[in-house]
Formats: structure tokens, sequence, C-alpha cells
């Protein structure tokens, strides 16, 4: 299929002539004498390309521009005149002309402009389709109501410039949160730049952050951008952002207040324009009690909160989810795409999923793998999930409230560690105990 173009001028000759050589070149022409036909003309036909003239009686170019703008911002237009000046050529670009060119026409350089153009738009095209499926792709899956709730949060803040602080447990997708707010605001086209606070060494982290000069710190032979310079323009992510250090929130705080830095070992000045989008896992005004974590940060981050729901607060969402996951995982793998029998899913959804959804999807991926059969079944599941129902079953079986008690408190903290990877001290914080009272159950449950 040949590509279309609209051909608006008053000039009868050019009409005639600049038709028959853009036709010889393969193209499909479409022409108007004024601005009111070519607008009735880009409605009816959808040309790929407008080429048009400034002067025009009616409505001059710049306002038919205008208008073409209003309704088909996509659409390619190529200023042609022969009054071409600077004020003009700027006022045309302004408002959206790909490009300028002035009669008497050079019908080469009209054919480069045209080609550049159509190649200009085929790529805007492309980006937006990519963008789509990346929009697809980092979408927060799920029907339950906390998920529905979410994704009203997350598609009412995104188009803002508002910061963001994502709360919730963890493996329960923050990332993805912060992803899908990225993508869908008006910083898209631009990056967003993920900071690990827990996974960069203290002395370091300023480097990280902010950058430094050729050999400011040891061993460093060349100049390194830092983070907020390279987020400029788009999104800066700081996970974990608990798990920093009282210096090192300092300094945050300061370059988010001033919005200005300076690379390590330099002088020069450097502004950032950044939107930020904070989570972490943790209780941050816990830890603004305990003094690990300074309030003013927490109130200049917290300005939009969002609560990610942990996976057993969304169940209904899990046979969906598995679903994606055996989907991803048969593409990934190259393999036929396996299934989950009703009973194996029942129990997966009875699941309280201390490791929430990253838990879920290492499970799925893990018995797409070793599962040989096109079918998993139950007896291809985990011990500590198909166990489970019996688990509850003896618990409700037990005579005595106090027996009862202590035998739910150990499958209790027992699920706890799970998901502090049995980290005794990081479970008692949590779940607010002392380590010994944690480490007394267990000795008490060993065999």
């Amino acid at each position: 299929m040949f590509p279309s173009i609209l051909i608006v001028d008053d000039e009868p000759s050019i009409l005639q002539s600049l038709s028959g050589l853009l036709t010889d070149e393969g193209f499909e022409v479409i022409t108007a004498n004024n601005g009111y036909e070519a607008l009735k003309v880009i409605d009816t036909e959808a040309p790929d390309l407008v080429l048009l003239d400034i002067w025009m009686p009616g409505i001059d170019g710049i306002e038919t521009l205008k208008e073409i703008k209003k309704n088909n911002a996509a659409l390619p237009v190529i200023i042609i005149t022969g009054h071409g000046n600077v004020e003009t050529a700027v006022k045309a670009t302004k408002l959206g002309a790909f490009d300028l060119i002035e009669k008497p026409l050079n019908i080469d350089k009209v054919i480069v402009a045209i080609n550049n153009a159509l190649n200009f738009r085929r790529l805007e095209e492309e980006n937006r389709f990519l963008r789509k499926k990346t929009i697809e792709k980092h979408s927060i899956s799920g029907v339950s109501s906390p998920v529905q709730a979410l994704k009203m949060q997350i598609a009412t803040v995104a188009p803002t410039e508002s910061w963001v602080l994502i709360k919730g447990e963890n493996g329960t997708g923050k990332e993805l949160v912060a992803r899908t707010i990225h993508q869908l605001s008006p910083r898209a086209e631009s990056p967003m730049i993920d900071v690990n606070c827990a996974a960069i060494p203290e002395t370091l982290i300023e480097s990280e952050l902010f950058g430094h000069e050729k050999g400011a710190l040891s061993g460093s032979s060349t100049k390194k951008r830092g983070k907020f310079e390279m987020a400029n323009t788009g999104t800066i992510f700081l996970d974990e952002i608990a798990d920093m250090s009282l210096v090192t929130q300092a300094k945050i705080l300061r370059v988010l207040d001033e919005k200005k830095f300076q690379r390590v070992g330099g002088g020069r000045v450097l502004t950032t324009d950044v939107r930020v989008i904070a989570a972490t896992n943790k209780d941050l005004e816990a830890e603004i009690e305990n003094g690990s974590f300074r309030e003013d940060l927490y109130y200049r981050l917290n300005v939009v909160p969002i609560e990610v729901p942990p996976l057993r607060d969304r169940a209904k969402d899990i046979p969906a989810l598995a679903e994606i996951f055996l989907t991803e995982a048969a593409a990934s793998n190259r393999e036929k795409r396996k299934t989950l029998s009703s009973n194996a899913l029942e129990i997966l959804t009875k699941y309280t999923w201390p490791g929430n959804v990253r838990e879920l999807k290492n499970l799925i991926e893990r018995l797409a793998i070793m599962v040989q059969k096109d079918t998993i079944t139950v007896r291809d599941l985990p011990a500590n999930l198909s166990d489970q129902k019996t688990a509850v079953s003896e618990l409700f079986s037990i005579d005595g409230m106090e027996k009862a008690r202590i035998a739910f408190e150990a499958e209790y903290v027992r699920k706890k560690l799970a998901a502090h990877d049995n980290d005794v001290a990081k479970t008692a914080k949590a779940i607010g105990v002392k380590p010994k009272y944690i480490k007394s159950l267990i000795t008490a449950n060993k065999g």
C-alpha cells in the first residue's frame, strides 16, 4: 500500500506539477485548494502526510495547521511557502509542523522531507505500540476488591506530578506499581531509574546517587553520572527507602528540597527535575519513633501513600496470576503450556503465601520446569502447601483452649519466620515479641 499525500495549495499549477511528480515517485496523491477543503479531506480520506501552503485565502496555513493538530496530532505536516521567514518557521514548528520548505520547490528536497516525516511517524507508532505492550506487561493483574482499589489509586495519581510512597510486604509487587505509575505518567518518555537503597554500601551510596568526578574516589579513572542525573526529567524509584542510614537520608532530603547537587569531588552545581517514587516494607512511623528514619524525609515522600495488598488478602486473584505465570514460563522455556488441576488450584488459593506474589511466581515457574506431565496435580505441590489443610484441621481438633493457643502461636510464628527469611530478630520486631520468645517456641516444637 502506497503512502497517501494531501497537497494543500491555492495555486493550480503547484497542485498539478507536484501531484504529477509525487505520483511518479509512487505516492497516492490527494489535493485541496484551501484550508476548509483540506480539513474535510483529512476527516474522510485520512492521508498519511500533508503538504500545506502558508499563504491561502480563507484560513491560512498556520490556522489550518492548528485545526489539523487539534484532532490529528500524529499526522505529519510539512509547510511549503514562498514567503518563508524565521518567525513563520518558529511558529509552525511550535504548532507541530514537521518541516518547512520554501518555494520554488526542489523535488529532491520535497521527497527527502516526505520520507523523513513518514519514517518519523512510523517510529512514533512503533514506540506507542511498544509503550502499550510495556504498560500491559507491567499492569497489575487481578479482579479482587483490593486490586481494583489499587488500580484506581494508580490511575488517579499516575497522570500527576505528585510524589508517591508505596508500602507493602516483600514480594507484593511494589516495583510493579512504581513502573505502572511511571508508564502512565507524563514522564513516560524519560527514564525511570531504580535505586535499591538496601543493596548499596554506605561508602558508595553518595557516588551512586550523585555521581563522581574522575579521580574523586580510589580507583575511579573516569567520571560517573549518578542516579539523580540519569533520572533527570524522568522518575527516580527509591526502593527500600527505610534501609538508608540517617546520614544518607539527610543528603537525599537536601537534594529533594533544593533540586540541586554536586558530584563527589566536583564543584559544579547540577540541577535535577525528577518525580520521586519511594517504596518500603517497613512501618516508617515506627521507624521514626525508634530514631532510625527522619520524620522530615517521611513527610517529604509521603505525598500520596499507596498500600499494596498482600496476596492472602486477594486470594481471588490467585487463579488468574497462576495462569499468567504458566503462560510466561511456557514462553520462556519454549515448552508446551502446562495446566493446574482444580484440586491443586484450590490448595494454591487457600495457602497464605508469606512470600506473596513473588513466592507464587517462583513456585509456578519451578513446577512448570520440574513437572514432566501436562497437568500439575496436588502430588506435585510442596508439602507445606498440600499439608496446610491438615494443619488447620489439627488445630481445630485440639482439646483445650490453652493447648490450641500454643499450637496456633507456633504455626503463626513459623509462617512469619518464612516471610522474613527465617530471621528471628526481624520476625520478632515485625510481630511485636522478643526474639527469646520465638526461639523458645522453635525449641519447644522441634520434632
